[in-house]
């Protein structure tokens, strides 16, 4: 029972007979905006960093980011190192979607009254943290050459493009999911789970998760698909989001006799 409470969080964990011991470590769900919120902030601080290394070509204003990178990459700063454009577009997409999620959770989503464990909460705070210092950690692979638009090449556009796809579907789900719960005026009418319809959840029961892993691969793509530590990345954002959107896929059909037979869990068609 305590690794389900661990592992669930949402509507998966409220059909849960938890012990009221476990019940003191809860946290409200609602507060996943605190996870974008920390990471607008400390990632849009990184990318100011980065965008003072291009203009003035050295981090010296800010020796203990360098002294960090340092000892997570084992390698030292070489002051010579040219601004990579992977790097500062990496950067600059984790931005761009934290901050679509955080304007998503405080202005789109309605939240009902479920709850996560408070090891997930301390857990996606932190994940963030490290998340825009593995983008710079990533930078110590190679050294870029010449100037920032000479470096463009194709897995950047296709990487960019495959970004602002995924993000489109996140944002249509996440509407359409909020759309369960408010009336045609936008108020809140219920916080019951209901079974959302509509674009990609015709395929699959949580497109939203699945538009997450689309959003990291991209990101690799955009390093060139070079950095193993981001596969690393996206490897963990795929068994995460697999085993959320199974859990919630298995939720529907234990309360929905009548759902869809042909959606899967995740993948379109696969899982």
């Amino acid at each position: 029972m305590l690794f389900q409470d661990l592992i669930r969080y949402g509507k998966t964990k409220q059909s849960l007979k938890r012990d009221d011991w476990l019940r003191v470590f809860d946290v409200p769900k609602r507060w996943f905006w605190h996870f974008y919120a920390v990471s607008v902030c400390w990632n849009g601080l990184l990318l100011v960093f980065y965008l003072c290394f291009m203009f003035q070509h050295r981090f010296q204003p800010h020796p203990w980011l360098n002294k960090l990178v340092d000892i997570l990459t084992g390698e030292p700063t070489t002051v010579s190192q040219v601004p990579q454009l992977s790097t500062l577009m990496v950067q600059l997409l984790v931005w761009v979607h934290s901050l679509r999620r955080l304007l998503e959770c405080l202005c789109v989503s309605v939240f009902s009254d479920a709850a996560m464990h408070v090891v997930q909460y301390m857990f996606g705070l932190g994940y963030y943290i490290v998340l825009g210092l593995t983008v710079l950690c990533s930078d110590r692979l190679g050294k870029g050459t010449g100037t920032l638009f000479s470096q463009l090449d194709w897995f950047h556009v296709t990487g960019f493009a495959l970004f602002i796809w995924a993000s489109l579907v996140q944002h249509q789900s996440m509407v359409l999911l909020a759309k369960l719960r408010t009336g045609k005026s936008g108020t809140v009418k219920t916080l019951e789970h209901r079974v959302p319809v509509g674009g990609w959840f015709e395929v699959v029961s949580c497109p939203h998760y699945f538009a997450e892993l689309l959003i990291y691969v991209s990101l690799s793509l955009v390093f060139g698909g070079l950095s193993l530590t981001w596969w690393l990345v996206v490897l963990y954002v795929l068994f995460n989001q697999a085993l959320a959107a199974q859990l919630c896929h298995d939720l529907y059909i234990s309360k929905h006799e009548s759902y869809p037979k042909h959606r899967k869990a995740f993948i379109p068609f696969v899982l």
